[in-house]
């Protein structure tokens, strides 16, 4: 009976040890924003064949003398990032002296869990200024599923030159839900404009109670 036990637990292991691997942080930096506060943003990359949620990435803080300072734990703006896809985080650190944080560690935890249809298409996307030069993006949605689409957050990441993440933000669209072959215009703000001016590219998702978005930039 043991060595049955143990024949059938090494392969789920060996699954897990696996997932991992192919579970990883990419493109992350750090910046202070105009209120003194320290952000880590960045993405995490699914090459595995499961969708992932409850995403937690912790962050160990290092000052310029190797001390460790702080820990924080965040999440991904996404609730479930599908196989072969992004899903951008930006940890937001208070109660810390941003200028004294010169390095930090970064690590990931997961779970795995259903997918959801892909079925939210986004089109018409196109990047402009207000009048208060804040960078603003706008499109068009679309549900191409058999329901309702409910609790719809539309999301964006903005890239630098190296094609690391410079900032991250979301809104909900308004009416916050989409019928069946449906479409709506969303308008995202960006209000980080000291990273927003070094953005040279960016990537926009969306999600909803049932679904997430076509996907089309597979990696």
């Amino acid at each position: 009976m043991i060595m049955k036990k143990l024949l059938c637990l090494l392969p789920l292991l060996l699954i897990s040890q696996a997932a991992y691997a192919e579970v990883i942080i990419q493109n992350d930096q750090k910046y202070i924003d105009k209120d003194g506060l320290l952000h880590i943003v960045g993405e995490i990359e699914n090459n595995t064949s499961a969708p992932l949620n409850q995403i937690k990435i912790s962050a160990l803080l290092i000052d310029g003398n190797g001390n460790e300072i702080k820990k924080i734990v965040g999440e991904t703006v996404s609730n479930v990032v599908m196989p072969e896809t992004k899903g951008a985080f930006d940890i937001l650190i208070k109660n810390v002296a941003a200028e004294s944080i010169t390095d930090y560690e970064l690590n990931l935890d997961y779970s795995l869990t259903e997918p959801k249809n892909q079925v939210i298409d986004i089109s018409s996307t196109h990047i402009s200024k207000d009048i208060h030069n804040n960078t603003v993006i706008t499109g068009v949605l679309e549900n191409k599923g058999d329901i309702t689409a409910n609790m719809i957050r539309v999301m964006v990441t903005l890239y630098d030159r190296d094609g690391n993440v410079l900032t991250v933000s979301e809104t909900y669209t308004k009416p916050d839900f989409l019928r069946a072959g449906d479409n709506a215009t969303f308008i995202i703000p960006v209000h980080e404009k000291h990273q927003s001016i070094h953005a040279v590219d960016y990537s926009i998702t969306a999600e909803s109670d049932e679904y997430v978005t076509v996907p089309e930039f597979p990696l």
